[in-house]
């Protein structure tokens, strides 16, 4: 048998076994597992950031055991199984690559998405974005409604148009911090400006929410060595003003390098 079978069947039988058995696994719902779902969701993807190979395979285990804990739970409430969860997959995978296994042309991987997009409206869709999960953090939430109507053509043509937006964002932002006259109008030129930033990003290939992580643990790092840096010249952070710390910054960032 397939080796990739039989681990997955000694999964299956281990969360028969856990559901079964154990007090703590007994227990949980699909509730209760949602958090820890987002958890390991977010360890996974601190683990692709880090390009640390070894946790992300324990990563993808730990959110392997999470889909066939929930599979398990359909099956005890008789609502779907994990036969019923892979076929369905299976079938929309089947479905929406038409380019693969049925007589439609998709050179591209914008012809890809394209065709996508197009499959889920016949399906009864009736929005582009009414596939955007709500509790998505905002970033991530940006960068997929843009891919989204992207697919169905509604897009900027080139990136200096995308720049001169972003630009006219920042503008209109001024103009309100400026006039100081309603906070309202301020955060919705902040949101624009963050928006358009974010679509820019599409245009020169980067991913923001990935960008701006990456910023954090930089900044993280860097601070972190600072007040190292501070505490072995015997002074403390507490106790320090902005011009002693901003010389103390300036070293950390020379150990990046």
């Amino acid at each position: 048998m397939d080796e990739r079978l039989v681990a997955f069947e000694r999964l299956l039988n281990i969360m028969d076994d856990l559901r079964e058995k154990c007090p703590w696994d007994k227990k949980q719902t699909l509730e209760s597992l949602r958090h820890l779902t987002i958890e390991e969701t977010y360890e996974l993807a601190d683990a692709i950031l880090d390009n640390d190979m070894d946790e992300l395979e324990g990563e993808i285990g730990d959110l392997f055991l999470h889909l066939i804990f929930y599979s398990k739970i359909g099956e005890e409430q008789q609502s779907f199984n994990v036969t019923s969860v892979l076929n369905r997959i299976c079938d929309k995978l089947v479905h929406r690559h038409p380019h693969i296994y049925s007589d439609v042309k998709a050179e591209t991987e914008e012809e890809v998405k394209s065709n996508w997009e197009k499959l889920k409206l016949k399906e009864g869709k009736k929005s582009i974005l009414e596939g955007v999960p709500k509790s998505l953090p905002a970033v991530v939430k940006a960068t997929r409604i843009q891919e989204k109507v992207k697919g169905v053509g509604f897009e900027w043509e080139n990136r200096s148009d995308v720049w001169s937006k972003v630009k006219e964002e920042i503008a209109e932002l001024e103009v309100e911090v400026n006039s100081n006259q309603s906070q309202k109008n301020i955060e919705n030129e902040f949101g624009d400006v963050l928006f358009s930033l974010i679509n820019y990003a599409r245009f020169i290939d980067v991913n923001p929410e990935n960008a701006l992580e990456k910023t954090n643990k930089k900044f993280i790092n860097r601070f972190q060595k600072m007040e190292d840096l501070l505490e072995k010249e015997g002074h403390s952070i507490a106790h320090s003003d902005l011009k002693l710390m901003d010389k103390f910054w300036e070293r950390a960032k020379i150990f990046e390098k």
